[in-house]
């Protein structure tokens, strides 16, 4: 039985393991070992100074949507009065240990200690640059947010951080928070903590539908044709504001099922329908081989071939702030 959950078997989950339609991950030790011994990785710098941009507000509330970016998929989403943060990692490393693992080469945009107060959290799945028991221990220390997240999740976050409020959420279901539905959507990626536990745990993005405004988060992903795509648009018939990850992803015979490149971002972004588009997963943590700022120049040339306005699909710098509506 899975470690982390247990629960009715279902169409993408067997009894132990959870799956999609189209398989991520699972690549064997030799494959791991091509990769970490090809001698193909970019080299990065050791550290980069943020500019400094003003602090977020504490609330938005007005008609608009505020996105303030923190670093790698960590943002800070504000609309409807409410203060929601994406796959939260202050911790220098993305990593089980603070003696190893991929370092960030970036200070979190907003510090811990000038955030506004939080109201929800997603964490997406299990992944150490995504799910930190450590950021997640502060932020329920300080603001007691509620945690929604994939099933299994639940119970990796309750074992560090017992005092958290965790809201555990299926593909398709919704879960209501002062007026904003969190929705968890199929994605194509999968989960592990350690060697053993291989989808255990779920893994998803989420559509945040506050009044009439939909905004979808999909903090990690393989193309995979881009099913879950098409899914989502005809689910919802349209989207208002997209965030979706465009880095980690060289070399593509390892990576292309789980991690997006910005070719396949930008085709997301038109099934999508066009809508405003943050571009994240990328320029904080070095996990692949790619250059540093080689994501964002891909994302540029592949906005300029299909003639799309550059000031529809962008990044931000950390601390950086983006007002939409």
């Amino acid at each position: 039985m899975s470690r982390y959950y247990s629960g009715p078997v279902s169409d993408h989950f067997d009894g132990t393991h959870f799956f999609g339609p189209v398989k991520s991950g699972g690549k064997s030790l030799g494959d791991m070992l091509r990769w970490q011994f090809s001698g193909k990785r970019a080299k990065w710098p050791k550290l980069i100074s943020n500019d400094v941009y003003p602090l977020p507000p504490q609330r938005v509330d007005d008609a608009s949507i505020g996105l303030t970016m923190i670093g790698h998929v960590s943002v800070l989403i504000q609309c409807g009065g409410l203060n929601i943060l994406t796959d939260p990692v202050w911790s220098d490393r993305a990593s089980p240990s603070q003696s190893f693992g991929p370092k960030r080469v970036r200070a979190p945009g907003v510090a811990l200690a000038d955030l506004p107060p939080i109201d929800a959290i997603l964490v997406s799945h299990n992944h150490y640059d995504h799910l930190d028991t450590a950021t997640l221990a502060a932020l329920v220390a300080r603001f007691d947010p509620l945690i929604v997240t994939p099933l299994g999740n639940d119970t990796i976050i309750a074992a560090k951080v017992p005092s958290a409020r965790i809201a555990p959420i299926d593909w398709d279901e919704r879960i209501a928070l002062h007026g904003l539905i969190i929705e968890a959507e199929p994605c194509n990626h999968w989960s592990a903590r350690w060697t053993s536990d291989r989808n255990e745990a779920l893994w998803a993005a989420f559509t945040l539908h506050i009044g009439d405004k939909r905004i979808y988060v999909n903090c990690d992903t393989g193309f995979a044709g881009g099913w879950w795509a098409q899914r989502l648009i005809e689910k919802h018939k349209s989207i208002d504001l997209a965030l979706i990850p465009i880095g980690a992803y060289a070399p593509r015979w390892f990576m292309a099922d789980a991690h997006m490149d910005p070719d396949e971002a930008v085709r997301v972004h038109q099934m999508l329908g066009g809508p405003p588009t943050l571009g994240y997963h990328c320029g904080t943590f070095q996990l692949t081989d790619e250059a540093i700022d080689e994501p964002q120049a891909r994302l540029s040339a592949a906005l300029n071939r299909e003639a799309i306005d550059g000031g529809r699909f962008r990044t931000l710098d950390p601390g950086q702030g983006w007002v939409i509506g």
